[in-house]
């Protein structure tokens, strides 16, 4: 059965992100590189978990995860990528505003959901078909979903810093069992693969 997967760069103390994102710093206040240092400079000893974090038939992500854009779509914000995302499959944000699908090159379609995280998930499965489908942030996204118990595997990257304030990934989840599947350590990140059992979860409101 395709797994519902999240993936996400933390800091060794586990924060995902910074506060006070805007334009100019899409991860917020926290040092430069200090999470995704990995995948811009050692790009290919990663190779391979760099093509996994986007190797999925759809995708999930949060408003912030999308953009800086904030209130109603009053610009034509299109994501942080340019015109070629490197999703190349549907892609769901999660929003409380209306907004017309876009369509990007490679096959990237970014979609707009308004009706929270299970309504995003059924209509990721069902544009996935019999591949899995990922998660891929922000912080307060990817806690939703593991809080609702909807996340079958974790895939994170860890970097060797230590950022001390900002978004925890882990914040208010309560106990969560894992089973570790795999793991391997490069130069700049330890990429570790866990399987969440069921079993030790709370509600969680659904992200802004």
């Amino acid at each position: 059965m395709p797994a519902v997967v999240a993936t996400m760069s933390l800091s060794l103390d586990g924060i995902g992100a910074g506060v006070a994102q805007t334009e100019e710093r899409p991860f917020g206040e926290v040092p430069e590189n200090a999470l995704h240092r990995w995948m811009f400079e050692t790009p290919d000893e990663n190779r391979a978990e760099i093509d996994a974090i986007v190797d999925a038939g759809a995708f999930i992500m949060g408003r912030n995860m999308f953009g800086p854009v904030r209130g109603e779509w009053d610009r034509d914000w299109r994501g942080w990528w340019g015109p070629n995302p490197p999703y190349h499959a549907p892609v769901f944000v999660l929003t409380h505003y209306p907004r017309e699908s876009v369509e990007m090159e490679g096959g990237t379609i970014f979609h707009f959901v308004t009706d929270g995280i299970h309504a995003a998930l059924d209509r990721a499965r069902e544009a996935a078909g019999t591949r899995d489908v990922h998660v891929a942030g922000g912080v307060s996204t990817t806690n939703s979903f593991l809080a609702a118990g909807l996340i079958d595997e974790l895939m994170l990257q860890i970097s060797p810093s230590i950022v001390g304030t900002g978004l925890r990934l882990l914040d208010g989840i309560g106990p969560v069992r894992l089973e570790q599947i795999s793991g391997r350590s490069t130069s700049l990140v330890t990429h570790v693969r866990y399987r969440v059992l069921p079993g030790g979860f709370a509600e969680s409101a659904d992200p802004a």
